[in-house]
């Protein structure tokens, strides 16, 4: 065998991932809000970036209006060709701006006080705390119901051990029982229990009336309370059903997670991306461009760019070129973005017409790939688009992803969505007997009736996915 070093020419293809291209992958895939963060962190870095006034000219915005509301029938899906560092002809660039800056009007008005409107939720600690401070506590003890409160979980639940927060404060197990004790019987009543039974038990011990047969099966019978097997607490107690049934009602209203009474977390509103509404016998589809920060190339750099040309400062030349194609590229990105969401948003409106008509049970199977062969791009590109957004329409408001499910038969018929099964599911569930609830199978048997052909696991799974509960759980004795 003989080993040769030769040289060989060889042409291949290869898709290089620009960081321009990948800029613009990760504005496609972006919320919203993740977007309008993007952008304002592109406005703190680039000088020559900068947002357009509300109400300027409309062609100079970052998204041209749209014509009717049509696009090109045919939209460039963003490639990995060039690099973005074409020369940049300034003076046809520049010329078509007035005068540099943007001038300011300040207005003298009458605004409310901002500590006025700034306000502050009680966290579940900060009521604890301010019980324990008005509490007849002594430093020590405080400082053990510091520690105590400071290791509750959102649900009110003391995660350490009385043995571990003795060790911390360098104090008797004894001493921190006796402050848990007196922390347990703040409001909301049942917080720092240690485990379900505990809690309830704090609760029932605080009625009004005599609860030892509600604390007799918490103490010994909660399986039987959650499966609603009345029949056996009363047989093993020795008492009525009515009587069992009755003690299990008073446990039924107790709250199970007091925390919660003062959960921190806020509300998360949802801001559709894009608007569908019905003009006559056709559905208009508009995109939400309400707070989305419209963007321009500074003119105040005109100055600058025409002193280095005079002056050879070659340093800021490049620099400002760098800084303008960044602009330039971000500009274009952002509206390639929202050109593909109002595409994609199309060609759904599209497939899911008989939906927007008719109503959920009309919802379509339709998968990636029908949107991408539509719209002629790749599917990774339409799961991009899909994800993180939201169409309003005149049925609600549902995430983009939601139009794309998968198929289930029907008998002699063609195959209806996975998630009209499951709207079937839920309606079958909320017209049923509180006391004799339908069972999975019995689930499927109606489904067959209705020509829906699909089996009792997958019910169950549906079920589950709706979180709704088996029908042991389900059933209602009051």
């Amino acid at each position: 065998m003989v080993f040769e070093l030769k040289q060989n020419l060889k042409l291949t293809q290869q898709l290089i991932m620009t960081p321009q291209l990948q800029q613009s992958i990760k504005l496609l895939q972006l919320s919203r809000l993740d977007l309008v963060d993007t952008i304002n962190q592109e406005l703190e870095e680039n000088p020559l970036l900068e947002e357009l006034p509300v109400g300027n000219d409309p062609e100079t915005e970052i998204i041209p209006e749209l014509d009717d509301m049509k696009v090109e029938t045919k939209t460039r899906e963003i490639t990995g060709e060039g690099d973005g560092k074409e020369d940049f002809d300034w003076d046809s660039y520049l010329e078509d701006f007035g005068p540099m800056g943007v001038p300011y009007h300040r207005e003298d008005i009458d605004a409310p006080a901002f500590e006025n409107m700034l306000t502050k939720t009680s966290s579940l600690s900060d009521h604890l705390l301010w019980q324990l401070n008005l509490s007849r506590f002594t430093d020590v003890e405080k400082h053990v119901g510091a520690q105590i409160i400071g290791n509750l979980n959102s649900d009110g639940y003391l995660m350490a051990t009385t043995e571990e927060i003795a060790s911390i404060e360098d104090v008797d197990i004894a001493l921190v029982e006796d402050v848990l004790q007196k922390v347990q019987e703040f409001d909301p009543l049942g917080v720092a229990a240690r485990d379900l039974k505990e809690c309830l038990l704090i609760q029932v011990r605080f009625l009004d009336f005599d609860s030892s047969l509600s604390e007799i099966i918490i103490e010994n019978h909660l399986k039987d309370l959650e499966t609603r097997n009345y029949n056996n607490i009363a047989k093993k107690l020795k008492i009525s059903i009515d009587e069992a049934e009755q003690a299990a009602l008073v446990i039924i209203n107790l709250n199970p997670k007091p925390g919660l009474l003062h959960n921190e977390e806020r509300p998360q509103y949802i801001i559709p991306d894009v608007f569908v509404f019905k003009v006559g016998d056709a559905y208009r589809i508009i995109l939400n461009d309400d707070g989305l920060p419209k963007l321009k190339i500074s003119n105040f750099y005109k100055k600058i760019m025409g002193d280095t040309e005079n002056n050879g400062g070659e340093t800021c030349k490049v620099y400002i070129r760098d800084k303008v194609q960044s602009a330039t590229w971000l500009i274009k990105s952002i509206q390639q973005r929202q050109k593909t969401i109002y595409r994609v948003s199309e060609s759904i409106v599209e497939h899911q017409m008989e939906f927007f008509d008719r109503g959920i049970s009309y919802l379509k199977p339709m998968v990636l790939r029908d949107i991408a062969d539509d719209v002629e791009m790749h599917e990774s590109t339409i799961s991009r688009v899909t994800a993180n957004k939201y169409m309003h329409t005149p049925r609600g408001i549902f995430e983009l992803k939601y139009f794309f499910n998968s198929g289930i038969n029907r008998i002699g018929e063609l195959q209806i969505a996975s998630q009209s099964v499951k709207e079937k599911i839920k309606e079958i569930v909320s017209g049923e007997d509180n006391k004799k609830p339908y069972n999975d199978s019995q689930i499927v048997a109606i489904l067959a009736g209705l020509g829906i052909s699909i089996a009792r696991r997958t019910v169950a799974k549906y079920r589950e996915m709706l979180g709704i509960l088996p029908s042991s759980k389900r059933k209602k004795y009051f």
